[in-house]
C-alpha cells in the first residue's frame, strides 16, 4: 500500500486534514497536533555497512531519519522513508546503507504528517568493527511468559538496565520474545504473601489469535521504559521460537485447546509473522534464517527453527524432514564452510541435546534414544560432520528456550556419534519470565553440563532473581571469545574462554 501525501489529504487520513479543508478562516481551526512516536526507536541488522531503523507512530505520517557520526548531527544525512499508515499498524522501517565501520551512529526520528513534525525520537548504535576493535554482545530471550509481565513496583524488565550496562556492541534475540499464548492476570500473589502486580492491557489477557492480538504482545513489551532504552541504544539481531505463536507449534499442527477459536496454526504463524515484521528491526527482504557479518571476526548464522520443521513425533525417523528443512540445511553447511570469520556463532533457538518427556510430543532437536543419530539430530549430525570434514573452526552455539543459564561442552569421545570436532553451547534466559529446572539432554552428540543454574524454587519468577542474560566478548589481538553468563543484577556467574589457536 503506498500512498503519497496529495492521497492522503484527499481521502482525510492526514490527522486535521478534513478539519483543516472543513473549517474556514484559520484563527478558527483548531491548534495543529503533533504525531507522536508511540514507543521508541530501534534499530537492527547492523552488518556489512547497513542497518535498519524503527519507529511506530499514532497518526499517518511519514517516517524522516537523520544520522551522522556526530551526537549533534551537524554532519547528518536524512533519509525518507514510508508513509506510516494502518496498514503496517503506523509502524515502519528504514534501511541505512554506507555506514562507516568501528563508529557510533547517532539517529533522529521524525515524523511528518504533511503539516507538522513529531518530536524527535533520538537513538544510536555501533557499526561493526573494523580489523583493530574487539566485539562484544549480548543474549538472551524469554520475555513476559508464564504470568510474568510487566511491574513497574518491581521496576519493569529491570534485566536490560544490567544489559545495557555491558556496553554490548549488539543483542541477539533468543526468541520468545513475546509469550501469544500465556495471557497475564493483573495480580499474582507470591509465597511470602507479597503481590506482583501486572500492567494490562486487553491482548495481553487472553491467547493472541487475530493480527491485532498478535500487534498487541509486541507494544506491550515496548510499553517497559528499561526496554525502550536498551533499544535506543543496542541493535537488536531477533531470531523467534515458538511462543511468538503458541507453545511448541510447527507448521501442520492443528490445535486441540478450547482457548483458541483459530484451530490452524498455519493461519496463526501467518498473522504472528506479519506482526514480527512489523513490530521487530528485521529486513524486510530477509529470511529469519541469515548470516550477519561482524568484520573479521565474527559471523551470526541465525537459525530458523520453526518454519520448516515436521511435525512433532518421537522423533526417531531415519528418513525425511527434520527441523531445519533441507534448504536451510543445505545453507548453514555451505555459509560455515565458506566463512572467513575467526568465530562461527550459530543462534539456535532450542539447545541441540533438549529432549522432552517421553511420548509423541518431542518439540527439540533431541530425542530419548542414545543411539546414533535419528529425527532431527540428523541434519545437525550431516551440519557437524561437514564442518569437521572440512576443517571449520570456531563454531559455538548460543540458545535460551529452557530458562536457566547454562555451558555445555560437546565432546566426540562422549557421543554415540563421533563424526564430529568438540563445541559449545551456552543457554542463557529467561529475561522475564519463569525459571526451570535442569532438563534431560540426549547423548548422541556426547553432552555434558559445565556450569548450570535453574529455578530456586518451582514456579520462580522475577522476584526470585534468577533471570539470566549472557555476555560474549572477542578480543581482537589474543582472537580469545570469552562468555560470562550473568544474573539480572549483573553479577557474573560463570566464566569460559575459548580459543581456536592449537
Amino acid at each position: 500500500m503506498t500512498l503519497d501525501r496529495r492521497d492522503l489529504l484527499r481521502t482525510g487520513l492526514l490527522a486535521g486534514g478534513a478539519l483543516a479543508l472543513a473549517g474556514g478562516p484559520a484563527s478558527a481551526a483548531p491548534a495543529r497536533r503533533r504525531p507522536v512516536i508511540t514507543h521508541g526507536v530501534q534499530s537492527g541488522e547492523v552488518g556489512g555497512g547497513r542497518a535498519v531503523v524503527w519507529v511506530r507512530g499514532d497518526v499517518p505520517s511519514q517516517m524522516l531519519v537523520d544520522y551522522g557520526i556526530r551526537p549533534d548531527l551537524k554532519d547528518h544525512r536524512t533519509v525518507a522513508g514510508p508513509w506510516l499508515t494502518p496498514e503496517t499498524d503506523l509502524t515502519g522501517r528504514v534501511r541505512l546503507d554506507g555506514l562507516p565501520q568501528g563508529e557510533r551512529i547517532h539517529y533522529r526520528v521524525r515524523l511528518d504528517d504533511g503539516r507538522v513534525l513529531s518530536a524527535p525520537g533520538l537513538g544510536s548504535f555501533p557499526t561493526a568493527p573494523g580489523e583493530r576493535k574487539g566485539i562484544r554482545f549480548v543474549w538472551g530471550g524469554d520475555l513476559a511468559g508464564q504470568g510474568w509481565g510487566i511491574n513497574e513496583a518491581f521496576g519493569g524488565y529491570r534485566i536490560f538496565n544490567a544489559m545495557a550496562a555491558v556496553e554490548p556492541d549488539f543483542f541477539l534475540c533468543s526468541g520468545d520474545w513475546a509469550y501469544a499464548d500465556s495471557p497475564l492476570k493483573e495480580t499474582v500473589t507470591l509465597p511470602d504473601g507479597t503481590v506482583w502486580r501486572n500492567v494490562m492491557t486487553w491482548e495481553k489477557a487472553k491467547v493472541a489469535e487475530t493480527l491485532a492480538e498478535y500487534r498487541g504482545q509486541f507494544r506491550y513489551n515496548l510499553m517497559d521504559a528499561n526496554l525502550r532504552a536498551f533499544n535506543s541504544r543496542v541493535p537488536m539481531l531477533y531470531d523467534w521460537d515458538d511462543h511468538e505463536v503458541r507453545n511448541n507449534w510447527y507448521p501442520e499442527q492443528i490445535i486441540h485447546d478450547s482457548r483458541y477459536t483459530e484451530k490452524n496454526v498455519r493461519v496463526l504463524a501467518e498473522r504472528a509473522r506479519r506482526a514480527v515484521r512489523e513490530y521487530v528491526p528485521i529486513s524486510s527482504a530477509s529470511t529469519i534464517y541469515r548470516k550477519v557479518s561482524y568484520g573479521p571476526l565474527l559471523d551470526v548464522f541465525v537459525l530458523d527453527m520453526r518454519s520448516y520443521r515436521n511435525r512433532n513425533t518421537p522423533n526417531l525417523e531415519t528418513y525425511g524432514p527434520g527441523i531445519l528443512g533441507d534448504d536451510q540445511t543445505r545453507w548453514l553447511i555451505r555459509e560455515l564452510r565458506g566463512s572467513k570469520a575467526v568465530w562461527k556463532v550459530v543462534a539456535n533457538s532450542i539447545p541441540l541435546g533438549l529432549t522432552g518427556a517421553k511420548g509423541t510430543d518431542q518439540d527439540g532437536v533431541g530425542n530419548r534414544d542414545e543411539g546414533q543419530p535419528l529425527g532431527r539430530e540428523r541434519e545437525f549430525a550431516a551440519i557437524l560432520r561437514d564442518a569437521w570434514l572440512h576443517g571449520v573452526t570456531g563454531i559455538v552455539f548460543l540458545t535460551a528456550e529452557v530458562h536457566y543459564a547454562a555451558a555445555i561442552y560437546y565432546d566426540p569421545a562422549q557421543a554415540a556419534f563421533k563424526d564430529f570436532a568438540p563445541f559449545w553451547e551456552f543457554v542463557a534466559g529467561p529475561l522475564n519470565s519463569g525459571t526451570f529446572r535442569p532438563t534431560r539432554f540426549d547423548s548422541t552428540f556426547g553432552p555434558s553440563t559445565v556450569f548450570i543454574k535453574g529455578a530456586p524454587r518451582p514456579g520462580a519468577g522475577p522476584a526470585d532473581g534468577a533471570q539470566f542474560f549472557g555476555e560474549v566478548e572477542i578480543d581482537c589481538e589474543t582472537e580469545e571469545l570469552t562468555v560470562r553468563l550473568r544474573d539480572m543484577e549483573n553479577a557474573v556467574l560463570h566464566t569460559q574462554t575459548l580459543s581456536t589457536r592449537l
